[in-house]
C-alpha cells in the first residue's frame, strides 16, 4: 500500500532530512586516500546520535540472519549499492566511493546517497558522477501530483543514456518515511505514463545507480553488496523528495 504523509509528519521528515544530509556532507568531506570505511561509519553514527537520531541502516534485514552490519554503506568503483563499511576497506586516490546512509527522527524515516571522487580522479570518472547526479535531478523534475512513477525512470534512464552509461534495473528507489523501505517501487527505468499515479504527500526515495558498462549487477556472497557485472565503474545518487501540487520538494538537503 502506497501511503500518504501528513503536514506533520512531513514537518519531521524535513528535519530529519536536513539532519541526514548534515551528516552526510561531513562524512562525505572525510573521504581521503587512505581512510578506512570502517572509520566513516563510526563517523555517520556518532554524528547521527549527537543530532537526536538513530541510523536506521544499521542491523536492518535481521529477520533475515544477515543483518546489515554497519550505518553507512560504503560502495566503491564498481561496487553498485550496499557495500559493507569493513576496517578493511582503505580508499586510494583515484576511487570512487558511494556513501548511502539512513536517518530514523522521531519515529520517521530519510534515506540519502551521494558519490565523491577520492583524491585526483579521470575525466571518466567525474563524468559519470556528474550524469548520476544530473539523472537524479531529471528524476525529481519529473515527480509531481498526477504524474506517473515511469515518468521518474524515463527522464533518468533518458539523460542517463544520452551521456553513455547505462541504468540499473535490477534494483530500484522506493517509498520510504514510516520505514525504511515501502511501496512503491521506483525503477530507473520507464515509459511515461506507466505506473501508479503520484499524489501529494507522497514521500520516495529516488536513487538513480549509473554504470559505465552494462547494466547488469551481481551479488556478492556477503548478501549485500552489489557489483556491476562487468566490472565497469558505477555511480548512485539519492534523495528523499515529498510530492507537492507544485512539484517535488527536497527533504534530504540543507
Amino acid at each position: 500500500m502506497i501511503t500518504i504523509k501528513t503536514e506533520g509528519e512531513i514537518k519531521v521528515l524535513r528535519e530529519g532530512g536536513k539532519i541526514l544530509a548534515s551528516v552526510l556532507g561531513e562524512t562525505a568531506s572525510r573521504a581521503k586516500p587512505g581512510v578506512s570505511a570502517a572509520e566513516l561509519d563510526v563517523l555517520a553514527e556518532k554524528l547521527i546520535k549527537e543530532a537526536g537520531g538513530e541510523p536506521s541502516f544499521k542491523d536492518y534485514g535481521g529477520d533475515s540472519g544477515n543483518p546489515f552490519p554497519g550505518s553507512l554503506c560504503f560502495s566503491v568503483n564498481d561496487e553498485v549499492v550496499h557495500g559493507i563499511p569493513s576496517e578493511g576497506k582503505i580508499l586510494k586516490e583515484g576511487d570512487i566511493v558511494g556513501l548511502d546512509l539512513g536517518l530514523k527522527y522521531k519515529g520517521l524515516f530519510t534515506d540519502m546517497a551521494i558519490t565523491v571522487p577520492v583524491g585526483r580522479v579521470g575525466e571518466k570518472e567525474m563524468k559519470i558522477i556528474e550524469t548520476a547526479k544530473k539523472s537524479l535531478n531529471a528524476g525529481i523534475a519529473a515527480a509531481k501530483d498526477g504524474a506517473f512513477i515511469g515518468d521518474i525512470g524515463f527522464a533518468v534512464q533518458k539523460y542517463a543514456e544520452s551521456r553513455g552509461f547505462s541504468v540499473v534495473k535490477k534494483l530500484v528507489g522506493h517509498g520510504v518515511g514510516y520505514s525504511v523501505h515501502e511501496e512503491p517501487e521506483i525503477p530507473n527505468y520507464g515509459k511515461k505514463g506507466t505506473g501508479a499515479r503520484l499524489k501529494a504527500g507522497m514521500v520516495l526515495a529516488l536513487e538513480p545507480m549509473i554504470n559505465e558498462g552494462g547494466d547488469d549487477v551481481v551479488l556478492e556472497k556477503d548478501g549485500w553488496t552489489w557489483r556491476t557485472k562487468d566490472g565497469s565503474l558505477s555511480a548512485h545518487f539519492e534523495h528523499t523528495i515529498a510530492v507537492t501540487k507544485k512539484g517535488a520538494e527536497v527533504m534530504t538537503i540543507l
